[in-house]
């Protein structure tokens, strides 16, 4: 059995897991997090009282043989070099969906490098590690220039129970702005700031770094020689599960808050910025192509509060489509696939006035957004979607029917992360691929015409200037302007 600590920016979880991924009992708490002085952090402290206590809970159930950890890219700990001397930390954890102060906004810029040295674009608020460690060095000068580690949240959580401390490739390379993915170098920023003294060694995802110290194995009561692996970046963890299930040469897309795309195909100069596209790591240290917008907030706005729990007819959708009724990006605060659109989002022909017309407009939407994702990522023809979407059987019917060359199937399983993270203790030593159960849209023959006529609409919509949008005049068959 393998215990899972997965850390999300609003929840976390620790599971059992078999050695095949299956997971066997979970408990989860809320990610607390705090008001400033300095900033509003994460209560470390509070959270590291949770997981020692609840590992032991868990311990007392399952016979572990190793700890791992899966975390969200946007977050790290600063610390010192005692994991005993309070949550280790040097300075508080950023709860990086905080704005920035200006000054630290306005000069980080120049300092990030170019797209592969950031992997990303510059994001929303304190996204980025990267301009963390600066806001971190601007504003509290004394304790930066006394911390010993810079560690990402799965490597943060490996040091409180080993004392150990580590690099991990997958992390550093998601927007981290640290770490260089295509020359496994790291980004001009660390030496120009002279954060290579703040940097461990390098450990792979896998790696056993040393067990739980006997400080907290007495104080706790923890298994006594658990071993501890360094642990990875939970989106390249979910992409990890596939791999060791045997798939090669495909797509994963995992929904929820946000729509993650990956693929280990994509070339590096198909990536484009200004569409949400990012140069990830997976486990192995090798470049992964992806794409991110945050299609579950985008969701949320068109579908409105509390939408039905039931599955959407397709008699509503069908109608949706022959009336032209279009949902047009972008809902959130941010361009997501489409440069200027931020906040430009709005619904185009008639309205979708009822609780499960608004759901079927909004799935319809991250329907479209998925296919975007993916053709922007290349031709895989394999296509894995897996994630909170899924609830409603029409999601992967869309996206099958919207991409008829392509083998699209479904993941049902809520828990891919913690299976990804369970299934690295077999990395190496695995003889057989690890179990993995998809499944395979039904087809929507009858509406699969109208749908196309309509997708293409949409995507001219989307594209279009934002000024330009307004010029459309629409007929049943298709937009002219």
């Amino acid at each position: 059995m393998v215990a899972v600590l997965d850390v999300g920016k609003t929840n976390v979880k620790l599971s059992a897991a078999a050695a095949d991924g299956t997971i066997v009992e979970t408990l989860s708490v809320a990610n607390p997090v705090r008001p400033g002085p300095p900033w509003r952090h994460h209560d470390l402290r509070a959270l590291s009282e949770w997981v020692f206590e609840t590992l032991a809970t868990l311990s007392r159930r399952h016979a572990f043989g190793a700890f791992v950890t899966a975390g969200h890219g946007s977050g790290g700990v600063l610390t010192g070099a005692d994991p005993d001397a309070g949550d280790g930390a040097a300075l508080p954890m950023i709860d990086y969906e905080q704005s920035l102060p200006a000054d630290i906004g306005e000069t980080y810029a120049p300092l990030a490098g170019s797209f592969l040295d950031r992997g990303s674009a510059t994001m929303h608020c304190a996204t980025h590690q990267a301009r963390q460690l600066y806001w971190m060095e601007q504003h509290e000068p004394q304790a930066f220039a006394k911390a010993r580690w810079y560690l990402g949240v799965p490597q943060y959580w490996a040091w409180r129970l080993t004392g150990v401390a580590a690099s991990e490739t997958s992390f550093l390379g998601a927007q981290s702005h640290l770490w260089n993915v295509a020359e496994r170098r790291w980004a001009p920023i660390v030496s120009a700031r002279g954060w290579e003294r703040l940097m461990p060694p390098f450990a792979r995802a896998w790696q056993a770094l040393a067990p739980v110290r006997p400080e907290l194995v007495r104080r706790f009561d923890l298994p006594n020689g658990l071993p501890v692996l360094t642990g990875g970046h939970d989106s390249s963890l979910n992409h990890y599960r596939y791999h060791a299930a045997g798939l090669r040469d495909f797509t994963v897309i995992s929904t929820g808050t946000w729509i993650v795309g990956f693929s280990g195909s994509t070339p590096l100069e198909r990536l484009d910025e200004h569409r949400g596209m990012t140069l990830n790591s997976d486990v192995f240290g090798d470049p992964l192509g992806g794409i991110l917008t945050m299609g579950g907030r985008e969701f949320s706005r068109i579908a409105g509060r509390n939408p039905p729990a039931e599955d959407v007819p397709l008699e509503i959708l069908a109608r949706l489509l022959e009336e032209r009724t279009f949902a047009i990006p972008s809902f959130g605060d941010n361009d997501g696939l489409f440069p200027g659109s931020a906040g430009r989002g709005r619904i185009i022909g008639p309205s979708a006035d009822t609780p499960m017309e608004r759901k079927a407009l909004a799935l319809l939407y991250c329907a479209l957004l998925t296919v975007e994702c993916l053709e922007a990522l290349g031709s895989d023809r394999f296509v894995v979607l897996d994630g909170s979407f899924l609830r409603d059987p029409l999601y992967a019917q869309l996206v099958a029917a919207l991409l008829p060359d392509r083998q699209v199937h479904f993941n049902l399983d809520a828990y891919g992360v913690a299976a990804g993270a369970a299934l690295l203790a077999g990395q190496g030593t695995r003889r057989n691929p690890a179990p993995l159960i998809l499944g395979v849209p039904t087809h929507l023959e009858e509406i699969e015409p109208e749908l196309a006529r309509y997708a293409a609409d949409w995507r001219r919509l989307a594209r279009a200037k934002p000024g330009k949008r307004d010029e459309f005049e629409h007929t049943k068959g298709s937009f002219h302007g």
